[in-house]
């Protein structure tokens, strides 16, 4: 299928360009989230003459974790031992990728889990959605809400994930909660018959009384 082609090669694009991230030890201490933002976008440009993105591009650090993508916090600098997470959504040939991450600086352990956590429990709700016939996308958020409690967290968000595809970013004709992951949609995510629709899982785990939260996300697929 091509769209899912498509889609899967622009996802790799993605995950090298936070490699790369990495590796350039662009993620320090002492730089604000926007400083960050404006060297991750000049390396996208560099690896791969990047100037579009589908959505804002976030890096929210410390108190700001906690916060949805639909909030707008202060730019806050980056300290020694923070946590924080990346939110791109690159455009590769007209196709959107979306990746999070969850970074710590330092060595502290309850920070450590919760980035552990968020990734282990994509990968468990991926399965979930794989080995579950019939599943919804109301299924997959209240799934993916127990597993953050079982694990003592907060979930972050009113969803986890939304809709994905060429640009701009494919929506479902109707209300705007059938374009994503929320306890309201009830759509069969693996029906053929619905236009093949491709998702982005997202899981947000928070910690309200601590002030931290951490972030992964990336394509969903059979």
């Amino acid at each position: 299928m091509k769209e899912k082609e498509n889609l899967i090669n622009a996802e790799k694009k993605a995950k090298n360009l936070f490699l790369s991230i990495k590796q350039e030890n662009l993620i320090r201490p002492g730089i604000s989230e926007i400083q960050l933002g404006d060297e991750i976008y000049k390396l996208a440009f560099e690896m791969f003459g990047i100037k579009s993105f589908w959505h804002k591009r976030i890096i929210r650090a410390g108190i700001n974790t906690i916060y949805p993508y639909s909030e707008n916090p202060k730019n806050l600098v980056i300290k020694e031992d923070d946590i924080l997470f990346l939110d791109f959504g690159p455009i590769f040939n007209n196709w959107e990728a979306d990746i999070g991450r969850t970074y710590v600086l330092g060595d502290d352990p309850y920070k450590l889990k919760l980035q552990s956590d968020v990734e282990e429990c994509w990968k468990i709700s991926k399965n979930y959605f794989l080995n579950k016939q019939n599943v919804t996308a109301s299924d997959m958020y209240k799934f993916v809400s127990k597993l953050a409690t079982e694990r003592s967290w907060s979930f972050g968000n009113e969803h986890c994930g939304h809709l994905i595809g060429e640009f701009p970013h494919k929506r479902i004709t109707g209300e705007k909660v059938n374009s994503y992951l929320h306890s309201e949609n009830h759509l069969a995510l693996k029906d053929n018959k619905q236009n093949n629709l491709f998702w982005i899982l997202e899981i947000h785990f928070v910690d309200y009384k601590r002030k931290i939260g951490g972030f992964y996300e990336q394509l969903l697929l059979t």
